[in-house]
């Protein structure tokens, strides 16, 4: 008995009497308090090792595309450009070399609403497993207006990485609706322009990286609360916008309205899918600052879907739409079948509406709504199946009007 008096914890010297459970070693004790603490403290590292410039899962730039394509359809060049983009950018990451500093490869994206552009950014922060978060630069404004400061980006990230900082530092936040910060005329502004010119020089040391002291809640900046500082030298920023309009400038740039004789021209220009001629002058002819294109060095564009690509994101990626109805339904034990021929129409409709994958969803809820009213409440349905002329039918009865491309 007095032997056991004499036995302490090796850690924290407690008294066996003190604790719950004493285990013993070839020479030493530990209580369960201390096994407790040790466990949280080797979690911990775990996954600041995982965050680690020097223990970052580095994937190929084809192992990323490959993963987009699952998600993805189409949009090739995009795809292969962002997958080079990213390697290069988490390679800077855990470059050692003090000699020469790797610049950082932040990306700006154009194309159409409903082409994919959120969908890419969000795929590959799921890949590489980092903080992601998604900012709409149409609420920003300049430092002291009434909107959001930019650094209310950096909080949502924050937010997103559980307020973990070395997790933030290394993740990816997609600038959505770029083009809406576009400054009024391609002159510089003598007057405020307090949500264009004004966000995007706010923007600029955000995009180059430096330590910002970030309002933990979000909110207006005051002196007395809180701040985290928070380094962005490592956090790739992907923005994004439709900016309309922009293929009258590069049509403009290529002269593609040639007349005469000139127009069987050796250089032929696909006017279809103009954007692949995007160019950093065309950005700044539409109205982004040239400092904010010199941070952002990655351009690609985004081609319009066409209707084998529409018809294959109908079907084809794990979260297709057509699979997303058929599991709706088969939880009401009913089994959904859809012709082809049906598909083909729904994907005419939504071309002739313009308003892409987006334009999908619409569409097949306009034809769906009928069936997912009455099946749940008829048990005898057993199975359904979705032919041409009841597509047919049910969009006959839509109210929408084509979009119209200024």
């Amino acid at each position: 008995m007095s032997e056991n008096k004499n036995i302490f914890c090796s850690f924290c010297g407690k008294n066996k009497h003190d604790t719950n459970i004493l285990i013993a070693g070839s020479s030493a004790h530990i209580c369960d308090a201390c096994i407790e603490q040790a466990h949280v403290i080797v979690n911990k590292d775990k996954t600041t090792e995982k965050f680690s410039s020097s223990n970052i899962n580095l994937l190929t730039p084809k192992q990323i595309k490959e993963h987009l394509d699952e998600f993805v359809i189409g949009q090739d060049q995009a795809k292969k450009v962002i997958s080079v983009a990213v390697y290069n950018h988490y390679k800077r990451i855990i470059n050692n070399d003090d000699n020469i500093e790797i610049d950082k490869s932040n990306i700006i994206m154009v194309g159409n609403t409903g082409t994919g552009k959120t969908l890419i950014a969000r795929s590959i922060a799921k890949l590489l497993e980092v903080p992601f978060c998604i900012a709409d630069a149409t609420v920003l404004t300049e430092a002291g207006y009434v909107g959001e400061d930019v650094e209310s980006i950096l909080t949502r990230l924050l937010q997103a990485a559980d307020y973990d900082i070395d997790k933030a530092k290394r993740g990816i936040i997609f600038i959505d609706e770029v083009d809406k910060i576009a400054r009024k005329s391609d002159n510089p502004s003598i007057t405020r322009d307090v949500s264009g010119e004004g966000v995007q020089q706010a923007m600029l040391k955000l995009l180059e990286g430096t330590v910002v002291n970030v309002p933990p809640q979000g909110g207006r900046k005051h002196p007395d609360q809180k701040m985290i500082a928070l380094d962005t030298k490592d956090i790739l920023f992907i923005s994004g916008g439709a900016f309309n309009g922009i293929e009258k400038d590069i049509s403009k740039r290529l002269n593609t309205n040639v007349i005469g004789f000139k127009s069987k021209s050796k250089n032929f220009i696909d006017s279809e899918n103009i954007l692949q001629y995007l160019l950093p002058q065309d950005l700044k002819k539409f109205g982004l600052i040239p400092e904010l294109i010199g941070r952002m060095p990655i351009v690609t564009y985004l081609n319009k879907l066409d209707k084998d690509a529409l018809l294959r994101i109908l079907i084809e990626p794990k979260n297709a739409l057509i699979n997303q109805y058929k599991l709706l339904f088969n939880i009401d034990n009913v089994k959904l079948d859809f012709d082809k021929d049906a598909l083909i129409l729904i994907v005419d409709k939504a071309i002739e509406f313009n308003l892409g994958a987006r334009g999908l969803r619409s569409i097949c809820e306009t034809v769906m709504l009928d069936a997912m009213f009455d099946v749940p409440s008829n048990k005898k349905v057993k199975s359904l199946n979705i032919d041409v002329d009841y597509v047919q039918k049910k969009l006959s009865k839509m109210v929408i009007k084509k979009l119209r491309v200024a």
